[in-house]
């Protein structure tokens, strides 16, 4: 019997042949895509090569006299940043700026140097910096040239500016962005984003000479910002004027900016309840001119009783209240937040009922700037008549007989006076000991700690004592202490008395202390510390009068255990006033 030759196919070879086709489609795509992004990456790049050698060639056929940019140093025709050229090539648009640089080279000296190393002529040679950017895609290439000039360097009649750029510590930070514009020069000077070197500094050479007008701005992602400020009617006598640059002379402005932190404010009333939307004008003591300060703002807290301020500079910043029915009976720390780069600070501003004249009072030791718990604080007067006494809040754990729990071999407690030391033998010490202290309850789960301070405050040279804090909220065998320093990390330590405590809170302390030691015939001494701690709603070391009725006739006396009594006399008060005390 013949076979029938004409059957159809089956449902499952129809899919089969669906799938092959599908996946070859998708290959051919694939490819497809991949080619078109290849030739158009060559043909990106060809256009780039062709944009550059063009544009490259437009400098290198200059005059060097007028190599610059219209809002440069040195000025010239070429387009700069906010001048730029555009163009277009196969339908795709592309900008076009340049920046140029003096360079003062340090093979033959430079404008900083002394002596041998000083060079009159700092303007060695040119740096050009070619900038092409695809407008659509906004990627942008850059190429550099040098172009030294014909036969003898220089600028006829200019100055240099050298720039230098710390930190809050005084250490030089590397990478920050310098700018420096002019607006009294025609052209106008506008010379963006300059690097500083590893040293922290940038010198710009072959400057117009130009009097009290050179405006520096520097800035670093994740840092703050510093300036140097016209001279106008708001700010007639700024800290740092904007600068001056004479004709062969370097004018030398030190700049200072630092990481970021956070400052987290709290409004409570005097039994600690929240109190919402409270305003409150936050003032940093930074001064940018005679009576202005660099940071001015009002805030007004939440309904949870909590101002976040993100991002803000290293500074202390006082609270003001802004309310017609409240105003300030103490802060926690102290008056003002202490707000140290890259970290966050909580700030607790306790509100109670305004009265039309009151009094807060706070109560420091003279000599390590702490606030005293426990003062005596009378306030007094017979016209108007008045007589009342407070004790100020927050605590103070001190330590001088060196209980501890761990403790090398390298320590002692033997001498002339009970105090730590390094261990002697036979009249030489110890180059290193270590000791951690007892687990110290404070008896709330809500303290925070503020300030360690230890004597004596100074000790040889060539001997250190260092410092680590841990704090917790359980205190049993199984409980992990995290010891750390000033920055709020393990690798840093206290070594200088008074110090900031950067620590979570929690109801249990200790501390660890190093003492060390490069000369071994010395040892540093220890007799004692303290840590000061405020918990619950205390504010540390600060009293309250409200109520009082508007008079010159008042007086104080202060007296604390371990310090001398002071006396204060002739206290006008009139409207709500703040004194600060210091006790020997």
């Amino acid at each position: 019997m013949e076979r029938d030759m004409k059957r159809g196919f089956t449902l499952v070879e129809s899919l089969i042949a669906t799938a092959i086709f599908a996946l070859l489609a998708g290959v051919i795509y694939q490819t497809s895509a991949l080619l078109i992004r290849t030739v158009g990456a060559y043909r990106e790049n060809v256009t780039i090569s062709s944009l550059a050698n063009e544009y490259m060639e437009v400098v290198h056929n200059l005059p060097y006299s007028s190599i610059g940019t219209s809002n440069g140093a040195p000025s010239g025709p070429l387009p700069d940043s906010p001048n730029s050229a555009t163009t277009t090539i196969n339908g795709t648009d592309y900008q076009i700026y340049y920046a140029v640089r003096l360079i003062d080279d340090t093979a033959d000296g430079t404008a900083e140097g002394i002596g041998q190393n000083h060079d009159e002529t700092p303007a060695d040679y040119k740096q050009v910096k070619l900038f092409i950017k695809n407008i659509r895609t906004e990627k942008r290439y850059s190429f550099l040239t040098s172009i030294t000039p014909k036969g003898l360097e220089g600028m006829d009649n200019g100055g240099a500016i050298a720039v230098s750029v710390f930190d809050a510590s005084g250490r030089p930070v590397s990478g920050a962005k310098v700018s420096i514009s002019n607006t009294v020069l025609n052209p106008d000077i506008n010379i963006p984003d300059l690097p500083t070197d590893s040293a922290g500094k940038l010198v710009q050479v072959g400057l117009a000479t130009s009097s009290n007008s050179y405006h520096i701005t520097v800035s670093k992602d994740g840092y703050s910002s510093d300036a140097t400020y016209p001279v106008t009617g708001a700010n007639p006598s700024p800290t740092k004027p904007d600068w001056t640059v004479g004709a062969g002379q370097v004018s030398n402005v030190s700049l200072a900016i630092d990481k970021l932190s956070d400052l987290i404010v709290n409004t409570v009333d005097t039994s600690c309840a929240v109190l919402p939307n409270m305003d409150i004008n936050l003032t940093g003591e930074k001064m940018i001119g005679s009576g202005l300060p660099k940071f001015n703002h009002d805030y007004t807290s939440n309904s949870n009783g909590v101002i976040t301020l993100n991002n803000i500079e290293w500074d202390n910043y006082i609270p003001l209240s802004l309310e017609s029915n409240y105003t300030i009976y103490g802060t926690a720390p102290t008056n003002r937040a202490k707000l140290l780069p890259d970290t966050e600070q909580s700030f607790t501003v306790l509100l109670g009922n305004k009265s039309a004249n009151s009094l807060w009072v706070t109560v420091l030791d003279d000599s390590t700037d702490t606030p005293i718990e426990n003062a005596s604080v009378t306030l007094e007067s017979n016209n108007p008549s008045y007589g009342k006494t407070k004790i100020t809040g927050g605590s103070v754990w001190s330590t001088s007989n060196w209980d501890y729990v761990t403790a090398d071999d390298f320590l002692s407690v033997e001498g002339e006076t009970y105090a730590l030391r390094l261990l002697d033998y036979s009249g030489t010490f110890a180059s290193n000991g270590s000791l951690v202290s007892e687990i110290f309850d404070t008896g709330f789960a809500s303290t925070s700690y503020r300030t360690l301070s230890f004597e004596p405050q100074t000790n040889p040279a060539s001997t250190t004592i260092k410092f680590q804090i841990a704090t917790s909220d359980t205190s049993t065998t199984s409980t992990v202490w995290n010891y750390l320093g000033p920055d709020g990390t393990a690798g840093s330590y206290y070594t200088v008395p008074n110090n900031d405590i950067d620590s979570p809170d929690g109801r249990y302390v200790r501390y660890r202390v190093m003492l060390e030691t490069e000369d071994t015939s010395k040892t540093p001494v220890l007799t004692s510390v303290n840590i000061n701690y405020v918990s619950s709603c205390q504010t540390p070391g600060q009293v309250f009068f409200s109520g009082l009725s508007a008079g010159s006739g008042y007086g104080l006396e202060i007296s604390a255990t371990g310090h001398s009594t002071q006396n204060v006399t002739d206290i006008s008060i009139s409207g709500n006033d703040k004194y600060e005390i210091r006790l020997q």
